[in-house]
């Protein structure tokens, strides 16, 4: 019988999206297939340390994003032992064959981890570096899709030392292309992390205010009336796409937000699949897959889109790490495509091992 694939779920982390990754985690382990793989957990707490965790602990715990925390365990080894050989063979049961990074938000999403697992060697699922930093930053996204011809709703951004040398100036800066009402977005955060839906110019300042809390960089774009229309992507030679789904906003908030997302359990509707024409959802299909090759993703990514009501598609977003929780809606899509959690996870798993392989045949010397 063939040694058991050891896999390291790798949650927590020190971003505003915490939470909702050690949300994530449980449903990766959850999906993994006992058969093949034996599970590694590894959480990061909010201030930095490594820890290993208890499967049956994660599994029994809340579902409820304000309920859950990391527990204290046994540590782990530093992040930097992963890249000394002679650690690695001291402690070789401390070390994953391959890692699923669970991790959203800054120092997971953002490429910061990934360079770490390339230094080290160690196989990962999901977007390189290039690609999960770009993925993360909505601002070069956004540029980079725009030069590509894909459309995007009209955005400005707007830096903290710009702001903090003159606050009203800059917000009439922004106000005078973009008109209200508009969104302001932390340029580097998911699961709508300090965004705001700016109605009046008086309002435009606290919101600023409000996403500086979470980046140095923010986003301002002109708030787009259309339906919300996402779909999910799953790496290969070639990628493949699931069918859409759409999110219906019933919450007071008025937007996607997080409370809307992970507090409200009747903030939103999921249309699964999305009431649109077999046309325009494949219209939609071949959007998402140009979004996932311009921005150099690899392994797996959510796209969110923007449908108007004159037909038209704009990219919102594309998330190189999308949510795993029970409510999210990559494994949703997949589920509705036609592959379980279980066979999505293990074709995840997959693409990294394969990925790793190729690389190691390119020659790194003359």
């Amino acid at each position: 019988m063939s040694q058991k694939i050891r896999v390291g779920i790798l949650f927590g982390g020190q971003s505003a999206e915490h939470e909702i990754s050690i949300l994530s985690a449980r449903n990766v382990l959850e999906a993994l297939d006992p058969a093949r793989f034996e599970p590694l957990l590894i959480g990061i707490d909010k201030s930095g340390r490594w820890l290993l965790q208890d499967a049956q602990r994660l599994l029994s715990s809340a579902r409820d994003p304000r309920q859950v925390r990391i527990e204290e365990g046994s540590p782990a080894l530093l992040p930097s032992a992963f890249c000394d050989p002679t650690i690695r063979q001291a402690a070789p049961s401390s070390i994953p064959d391959v890692i699923f990074p669970v991790l959203h938000g800054t120092l997971g999403e953002d490429g910061a981890v990934q360079g770490l697992l390339e230094l080290a060697g160690i196989p990962y699922v999901g977007a390189g570096v290039l690609g999960s930093a770009v993925g993360m930053d909505k601002d070069v996204m956004k540029r980079l899709l725009r030069d590509a011809g894909i459309a995007v709703a009209d955005f400005r951004t707007l830096r903290r030392r710009a702001f903090d040398q003159d606050a009203a100036g800059a917000c009439a800066e922004l106000a005078a292309p973009l008109g209200f009402p508009l969104f302001v977005k932390p340029a580097n955060a998911g699961s709508s992390v300090g965004i705001s839906k700016v109605e009046r110019p008086v309002d435009l300042e606290p919101a600023l205010r409000h996403a500086f809390e979470f980046d140095s960089k923010v986003l301002c774009e002109v708030a787009i009336s259309g339906r919300e229309i996402e779909l999910a992507v799953l790496g290969g030679n070639p990628p493949t796409v699931s069918v859409a789904g759409e999110i219906i906003v019933r919450h007071r908030d008025g937007f996607y937000s997080y409370d809307a997302k992970y507090i409200d359990d009747k903030g939103v509707e999921l249309a699964l699949p999305a009431r649109i024409s077999p046309e325009v959802q494949a219209e939609a299909q071949a959007l998402a897959l140009k979004t996932f090759e311009v921005l150099e993703c690899e392994g797996l990514a959510r796209v969110d889109l923007f449908l108007t009501g004159q037909g038209k598609l704009l990219v919102n977003e594309i998330n190189t790490l999308p949510g795993f929780t029970a409510i999210s809606m990559y494994p949703k899509l997949w589920a509705l495509s036609g592959l379980s959690p279980r066979t999505l996870v293990s074709r995840l798993i997959d693409l990294a091992l394969e990925r790793a392989r190729h690389r190691s045949q390119l020659r790194r010397s003359m």
